[in-house]
């Protein structure tokens, strides 16, 4: 198995066709089925079905698929690595809130400092974050819960709050005038949680557990993965939401949302930075977890 038959292989899946897959790469058919059938014959399993009207994956075509994506951008990066060392690239995962919220202002204010570093950005729930380094497709990673994995240098560089955000509307004007505790008829109001694996609705789990409340007790009308969808959905009046104060910042600020505050010990959060343990880290990496270090974030 070599780079050429995987290329081949993906290419084939993502043009769905063996023709436009030898027109991309700029080899003959020929050549292209000689690389799936090598793929094929060294692996002992079929990948792709295909007649003169059609063409089909097969479902370990699809698990080779994704393998051989992370090995090919694997590949690409040690390319880079080893050839230009002129271009310093620092490749983040980061999860919704530090990417979104963080990072910005972040990576603005080390590239006026370093403007020969320059940085290459995936998104992903905090799970996600977590397996791409596992898997070595990043530097360092920016998350939202904490991970107990020996494997990892796990460190708070950032704090946070949940809080719950509601419409501004006389409805729950009168809520924020009430002294006593609002928060169980606020939690039987219409919810939208975020999706399974962010931090964010770790948290969120943890609050309702702690407070006796069963998932299968609550009125959800939505899960969705963007917290803009989140904020903008709960402004316009669909329901109430549990999210980062970070992440409702500006909306609060605008008046557009109403937040109300949880028990302290279940809405504050560290956010945390992650790498591998026994990863060498480039200098201009190691420059910019200095950096991180001094911030006040």
């Amino acid at each position: 198995m070599d780079f050429k038959q995987l290329q081949s292989f993906v290419t084939v899946v993502q043009e769905e066709s063996f023709t436009q897959a030898a027109g991309r790469l700029f080899v003959s058919q020929s050549t292209i089925s000689t690389h799936i059938h090598q793929l094929e014959s060294e692996l002992n399993t079929k990948l792709i079905l295909r007649t003169t009207k059609s063409l089909q994956i097969t479902p370990k075509g699809r698990e080779l698929y994704d393998y051989a994506l992370n090995i090919l951008e694997l590949k690409e990066r040690m390319v880079q690595a080893c050839s230009i060392e002129s271009r310093r690239i620092i490749h983040l995962g980061a999860s919704t809130i530090p990417s979104a919220y963080i990072l910005p202002q972040l990576l603005a204010d080390f590239g006026k400092l370093h403007q020969d570093i320059y940085f290459i950005i995936h998104q992903s729930d905090s799970q996600g974050i977590i397996n791409g380094l596992k898997d070595g497709l990043f530097n360092l990673g920016f998350i939202g819960m904490s991970c107990e994995n020996n494997d990892f240098c796990c460190l708070p560089f950032c704090q946070d709050r949940m809080v719950i955000i509601t419409p501004v509307n006389e409805h729950f004007l009168q809520y924020k005038q009430r002294k006593e505790n609002v928060l169980p008829e606020l939690l039987r109001e219409p919810l939208i949680l975020r999706e399974k694996g962010s931090g964010s609705k770790k948290m969120a789990d943890n609050f309702l557990a702690n407070s006796g409340i069963a998932e299968s007790e609550l009125q959800i009308v939505a899960r969705v993965n963007d917290q803009e969808t989140i904020k903008n959905l709960v402004a316009g009046g669909m329901g109430i939401s549990i999210i980062s104060e970070k992440a409702a910042h500006n909306f609060l600020q605008e008046k557009r949302l109403l937040a109300f505050e949880l028990p302290q010990s279940f809405s504050e959060r560290s956010l945390y930075l992650i790498y591998r343990k026994n990863y060498l880290l480039p200098s201009y990496v190691k420059e910019f977890l200095a950096f991180i270090g001094q911030s006040k974030l």
